[in-house]
């Protein structure tokens, strides 16, 4: 069972530390096996714009770029199909560990022409699948942010092992609700958001109304399948700021 600490404290009300959070879990029989915070292996990545883009005089399906990242325009050479002037992605300069490439970037050449790091896909950061093109972001992205600051990535995750007879923990809900009464916190009331409905809803028949006092349900339509949204990738830690990441065929360096 995986959970952010947000999350978690969205049904907790604690003045309770990550560590101390953690020590409790594993008191009261919820063992943790590890916790990650994502935004860790990224905090040397920062959004960059791309002021300029030119062919590469000896590689067609190469560009150089002109890219801020906050301290002024630094050459990068990209093979992403989609690099371009104006284009606001992700940037990792000479130093940066590349999780997705497992490879520290240096000032390298290129076919003969400095590079001085490299805009990233998605892929290569692990935060998705696609290798389609660099990640795109909004024009409005603040140019020398931390990457993991604006995509909310530096929430911790918190990985607990639950037990056959534990089904309770099987929710955040649940585990919340143990910390409360272990005395690291209130439990918050559950809120919902109002909703409409029309017409008649599915026909339910209980045959033992004392063992099942009350059934509930509601047909839904018109719900459409899709793609989960691309904050959701990393341990439903994403806040709605995360790109509609389209990913890179950036060169290795």
């Amino acid at each position: 069972m995986k959970f952010t600490l947000t999350w978690l404290k969205q049904h907790l009300e604690t003045s309770a530390t990550l560590d101390q959070i953690v020590e409790a879990l594993t008191r009261i029989g919820l063992e943790v096996e590890g916790v990650e915070n994502p935004g860790e292996k990224l905090a040397a990545f920062k959004i960059a714009k791309v002021l300029s883009a030119e062919r590469h005089p000896q590689a067609d399906k190469l560009q150089i770029l002109s890219v801020d990242a906050g301290n002024g325009p630094l050459q990068v050479v990209c093979g992403a199909p989609n690099a371009r002037a104006g284009l606001v992605g992700v940037f990792g300069a000479p130093g940066a560990y590349v999780p997705g490439l497992d490879v520290t970037l240096k000032l390298a050449s290129i076919r003969g022409v400095e590079s001085n790091g490299m805009m990233c896909s998605t892929r290569e950061l692990e935060l998705g699948e696609d290798h389609d093109g660099i990640i795109e972001l909004p024009e409005d992205a603040p140019i020398g942010t931390a990457y993991p600051d604006y995509a909310g990535l530096t929430d911790p995750v918190i990985d607990v092992a639950i037990t056959p007879n534990r089904q309770d923990c099987m929710g955040v809900r649940g585990i919340a609700r143990d910390l409360a009464a272990a005395g690291l916190g209130t439990l918050t009331p559950l809120t919902f958001d109002a909703f409409t409905s029309e017409g008649a809803g599915p026909d339910v028949r209980t045959d033992d109304t004392a063992g099942c006092p009350a059934f509930f349900a509601q047909t839904v339509t018109g719900v459409t399948n899709g793609d989960s949204p691309s904050g959701c990738a990393a341990a439903c830690s994403r806040s709605a700021r995360s790109p509609s990441p389209r990913s890179s065929t950036s060169p290795t360096i």
